[in-house]
């Protein structure tokens, strides 16, 4: 087999004393790829080392592309409903909000300032049910300038709650309570009336104008959108709101942005940035997210553990091909890289295996989940669990090329020791392992 190699490389001019990396050893190498019969088992450790690292590959991109996907999904939800930053008094309450309101959008940087007056309520339908609920009052230009809701309305439509007759809910609230457009809604608030029996709660009827699904569950199931006046009227607020918050255009950039919110509100206020609202839970998304990128690490490095173990059987069965190589004036140079081409092949090809399904996978990733969901029987990924109606999975660039290199710098690393021993024979060595 090594002479054939050598004669070929003859007739196109290169020897085994060639350039590096030249077509002899290339051809070498291809050929210690290739499976016979004597060599079956060899092959299969090749081909599990193949399998392994695809796989590895494969299952790095999928679930960092998930998990990227979650995070942004929810950064996205969480923040479309929910201001950036947060701006509460510390003099008294907001009487000026309109003015201030104006004040804070015209910031550089801040898209929009939303007036907000927020309380708890139990809803209730009249066929029977109860949840409980947050009430957000909102003026109507405001509520149709956050696309998130205003572009998400699933039936019905912001006229009713624009006059001041209606609100919005949640359509996982209105499935909850077996409620349709132009129903009636009950909300209970605890903060009601003083009467010389004490503090009745407030109760009142409201009709729905319009059903919105945000598509995250804990928002669907929860939120009332109720007009900024009528908020107002109900939780005995009259003429103030308890906060303005503020959506900026990058909200990377709230640390630069928050000295001139407070030049431009022109008194004491107290801000508070999404970072520090979710802290907990972006901080524990990003653990995990790290976490998992080791673990399955693992699988790959196992991979490439199975590459040294088949090329140092297959170095010990190409011993005699080692010595008629060495004889005919192949250096221990040429061996090593023919070696290390063989184990490398197996790293590369496996790892570009690897990115194409990975990339498949994450293309058609709710396709997929649907899949197993209908083989399973159950539903993967449940909404009402992982607050999601979708599985997203989102690739990122640089994260990809940062699995590819290491999946090819293990396999390289792989290949060194048993590229390393066979150039280390000579032929008489060489010769004892037949």
């Amino acid at each position: 087999m090594a002479e054939a190699a050598v004669d070929r490389s003859s007739k196109s001019g290169l020897g085994p004393a060639g350039k590096p990396f030249s077509t002899f050893e290339r051809l070498v190498a291809w050929r210690y790829l290739r499976a016979r019969r004597k060599e079956a088992f060899i092959s299969v450790i090749a081909g599990f080392s193949f399998v392994g690292i695809m796989l590895g590959v494969a299952t790095l991109i999928i679930v960092m592309a998930v998990m990227n996907g979650f995070r942004t999904e929810l950064v996205s939800r969480i923040l479309g409903i929910n201001g950036h930053m947060i701006v509460q008094p510390v003099d008294g309450p907001f009487t000026d909000y309109p003015a201030l309101s104006s004040k804070l959008a015209a910031v550089p940087g801040v898209k929009m300032a939303l007036p907000l007056v927020e309380g708890q309520v139990l809803a209730s339908a009249q066929a029977g049910g109860s949840t409980g609920a947050l009430v957000r009052g909102a003026r109507a230009e405001d509520l149709t300038k956050l696309k998130t809701v205003s572009d998400n309305i699933k039936s019905g439509d912001i006229v009713g709650y624009a006059s001041g007759d209606g609100v919005l809910i949640g359509s996982r609230m209105a499935d909850q309570l077996g409620l349709r457009v132009g129903d009636l809604i009950t909300l209970t608030s605890p903060d009601g009336d003083i009467t010389p029996m004490g503090v009745s709660p407030r109760i009142k009827s409201y009709k729905i104008s319009g059903l919105f699904e945000i598509g995250m569950s804990e928002y669907d199931s929860s939120i009332i959108f109720m007009p900024l006046e009528e908020a107002q009227l109900y939780f005995n607020a009259e003429g103030l709101v308890q906060s303005i918050e503020l959506f900026v255009d990058n909200p990377d950039d709230i640390d630069d942005l928050r000295p001139k919110v407070e030049e431009a509100a022109g008194r004491q206020i107290a801000i508070t940035d999404w970072r520090q609202r979710n802290q907990t839970f972006f901080s524990a998304l990003q653990v995990e997210r790290n976490v998992m990128f080791m673990i399955l690490t693992l699988i790959v490095l196992v991979a490439a553990l199975n590459i040294i173990s088949g090329l140092i059987m297959l170095v010990k069965d190409k011993g005699s091909d080692i010595a008629i190589l060495r004889t005919m004036g192949a250096s221990a140079g040429a061996i090593m890289r023919i070696f290390f081409m063989t184990g490398a092949a197996i790293g590369i090809v496996g790892t570009i295996a690897g990115v194409l399904l990975g990339v498949l996978v994450c293309v058609n990733i709710e396709s997929v989940r649907q899949f197993f969901s209908w083989i399973s029987g159950t539903v993967l990924f449940n909404p009402q669990v992982y607050f999601l109606s979708q599985l997203p999975a989102e690739m990122d660039l640089s994260e990809t090329i940062s699995i590819v290199v290491m999946a090819l710098t293990l396999s390289f690393i792989a290949t060194i020791f048993p590229a390393w021993r066979a150039s280390k024979l000579d032929p008489v060595q060489a010769l004892r392992y037949e």
